[in-house]
């Protein structure tokens, strides 16, 4: 073969023309091109900025329920409501991202600026949770939810695709391929670290007066969210950026709502409605939507698992906060346990595809994905059925709260000598032994005249009577003082943030005494006696004057100071449990993590798989975002379960759910029993196949995100 020839044939297997000639050097073979495409720096930026936006976001959300709650004193009910709307937003707001990104700014364009919307968020969380501030607490912290929830939904669809943009395809298969398992594992590392940090920040650490410091907490996952911003802003001469194209979804949108129209309007019959469109938007779009459809179908009875799964951040929250958390020398807070499910999943991935698909796949079990979701489905339900056995059991050392009609009286007696207390009409002299504690239930209403009497004690008057005002279905504390009959609202609860609360009565208030707790490092926390609200301490074991007191997790505690004879010091601590300390550990909830963790890898990563091998290339990215959509139904379900407040008891619920979730699987068997998968027409797009395609790894690897 000639040198001429040679070059001409290399020429146009390059994809140069004969009239075209190639400079020298110019030609290579396939492999010298491929070693000459880098690897696009890019990516450590976009790595980097996902990392720590994960950071944020799990960081937050962490301690969402218990910052509601515990800090803008909403109720247990109305703190699952806000956290559900605030993860409806951020799983919609990834719909209008899209078609921002993809109509108009492009996506380096939408993360840039939507993220400074995150960062807004963020920053006017941390201050409106700073007390000194002076804003309104509650009205600044819901308006910076809505931002978090705006920035967080707004940049969901477009990072993991830019991050694909940086590279050549095909040429760059598997170093795509490799990016999205890094990217993942950016995610579930930002997710696994902020998760178990930002409860040890609330909790930990003292500011502004208070026990705990949630402006620390949110502030450190909005300054990674500002660092975030800065390293991807860095990143910008490198990145290569896409001009927007047009979205897809909108383009689907506009043809069902013709084809709809039109169908309602016109008498000519077709053999699908949706046939209706093709004169206008043409034959292939057409049958790509009525493929998309089918899947849709599938797709209705999803939201019930995610109604389930998303409660481990409030419900599951709660119910930690009631439980013994101790471990040896270290306390798991309630919080804290969320840490668990990104462990699991980092575990479970490899497990379940090196390891338990191959294994089942042997006696053709879950062998397509639709199987592997209904189990996951089952899943779900035993893992709240799981919960709801915990919830019960905790429930059992509940305090017995007043009921309609009555009041509870807890009478202290401070004194060293005997006495009787009576209140006309409800309550006949009642004797009370020196140092004495009595709980009575009794009928409450209107102000009532009460007597004490005691004998040879330090009151000026061995004598005493007067009025007191009493509320139906309210608690009271009532201990006789030198300033007369000290009357009380009494709070038994279980303590909302699980830490142990006490309260000190000393029978002279009007002189300033101290009573020293002193823990196990010796430090003293001071309470005067003036005071004798009720205050939250960390659990362990405190000294006060001879002897040891142990204060549990979930505990409600008096304490009453015995004061020497001539009333200038306290003698001796007498206390009292008044509300059991939580008794059932904290790691009595590892079953349901494990179990609706095994859930989410059957079901929620094999839905985005399912959603991706079934679409037409045209609609992976309509049918991906419709499977995220179905978490935002989940949790608008929650909202409504919640605002309905069916049941008193947490367990009730919980067994709720579980009924809710078999059913649902019921209906999705049927559902996924009359699909037809589509013929196998690459050998890479099979539905359960190892050999994925690099695009498909993206949307599975966008699961966590």
């Amino acid at each position: 073969m000639s040198e001429e020839k040679e070059k001409s044939q290399n020429g146009e297997a390059n994809g140069l023309s004969h009239d075209e000639k190639p400079k020298n050097g110019e030609i290579e073979t396939n492999e010298a091109q491929e070693e000459k495409i880098r690897y696009p720096k890019s990516v450590f930026f976009i790595i980097s900025n996902e990392f720590c936006e994960r950071f944020s976001f799990y960081g937050m959300r962490t301690i969402l329920s218990l910052y509601l709650k515990d800090i803008l004193l909403y109720s247990e009910s109305d703190s699952t409501i806000i956290y559900h709307v605030f993860t409806t937003m951020a799983y919609f707001f990834p719909l209008l991202g899209a078609i921002v990104s993809d109509s108009w700014l492009g996506k380096f364009r939408t993360i840039l600026y939507v993220s400074m919307i995150y960062a807004c968020g963020n920053i006017l969380l941390a201050l409106s949770s700073a007390k000194p501030i002076g804003i309104p607490q509650a009205p600044f912290s819901l308006v910076a939810l809505l931002l978090i929830a705006i920035g967080t939904g707004g940049i969901k669809p477009c990072v993991s695709s830019f991050g694909g943009d940086q590279f050549v395809i095909p040429q760059q298969e598997q170093q795509l391929v490799a990016f999205f398992s890094v990217f993942y594992f950016a995610i579930n590392a930002g997710s696994l670290i902020s998760t178990f940090l930002t409860p040890v920040l609330r909790e930990d650490v003292h500011c502004f007066g208070d026990e705990n410091c949630y402006p620390l907490a949110f502030a450190i996952p909005g300054i990674l969210m500002i660092v975030s911003i800065v390293i991807f802003f860095l990143g910008m001469p490198l990145y290569k950026i896409r001009k927007p194209e047009g979205n897809v979804v909108v383009q689907v949108v506009k043809c069902i709502w013709y084809a709809a129209r039109k169908n309602r309007k016109s008498k000519e019959k077709r053999d699908h409605w949706m046939d209706h469109a093709e004169e206008k938007y043409g034959r292939t779009l057409v049958e790509d939507i009525k493929i998309t459809l089918k899947v849709l179908v599938v797709f209705i009875p999803l939201p019930i698992f995610w109604s389930l799964y998303d409660q481990q951040g409030s419900r599951w929250t709660f119910q930690a906060t009631r439980m013994d958390g101790r471990l040896g020398a270290t306390t798991i807070l309630p919080d804290q346990m969320q840490v668990i499910n990104p462990i699991l999943i980092l575990l479970f991935i490899p497990l379940f595809t090196y390891g338990v698909y191959p294994f089942l796949a042997k006696f053709n079990f879950l062998t397509t994905p639709l199987r592997r979701m209904v189990w996951g489905g089952f899943f779900a339900a035993a893992a709240y059925a799981v919960s709801a056995g915990v919830a019960a059991v905790l429930e059992a050392s509940d305090p017995v709260l007043p009921s309609d009609g009555l009041c509870q009286l807890r009478i202290y007696n401070p004194y060293n000598c005997n006495g009787t207390f009576a209140i006309d009409n409800v309550l006949p002299a009642t004797n009370i032994g020196s140092f004495g504690y009595d709980n009575l239930e009794v009928d409450c209403y209107g102000t009532k005249n009460y007597t004490y009497s005691f004998n040879h004690c330090l009151l000026p008057s061995t004598n005493a009577t007067g009025t007191v005002e009493l509320t139906e279905a309210t608690g009271y504390v009532f201990y006789p003082s030198m300033d007369g009959l000290i009357q009380l609202v009494d709070d038994i609860n279980k303590p909302e943030d699980g830490l142990p609360k006490i309260r000190t009565l000393v029978g002279n208030p009007s002189k300033n005494y101290t009573i020293t707790f002193w823990d196990e490092d010796e430090v003293g926390l001071q309470f005067t006696s003036g005071n004798s609200s009720l205050f939250s301490i960390d659990p362990g074991t405190y000294a006060v004057g001879n002897s040891e007191y142990e204060l549990n997790l979930g505990g409600v505690y008096t304490a009453v100071a015995q004061l020497t004879d001539d009333s200038k010091a306290i003698k001796e601590i007498h206390f009292y449990e008044i509300t059991q300390s939580n008794n059932v550990h904290i790691l009595w909830q590892v079953p349901q993590y494990l179990i609706i963790t095994g859930a989410e890898i059957l079901f929620s990563i094999t839905g985005l798989e399912f959603s991706y091998s079934q679409a037409p290339p045209s609609m992976k990215s309509v049918l991906t975002s419709a499977f995220l959509l179905t978490s935002a139904v989940g949790n608008i379900i929650i909202i409504i379960i919640e605002s309905i407040k069916i049941f008193d008891r947490m367990s009730y619920d919980f067994l709720l759910y579980v009924g809710l979730m078999v059913a649902d699987m019921i209906i999705f068997t049927f559902i996924a029993s009359r699909y037809k998968y589509p013929e196998k027409k690459d050998t890479n797009e099979s539905v359960d196949g190892d050999n994925v395609k690099p695009e498909k790894r993206l949307s599975h690897q966008s699961a966590k995100e």
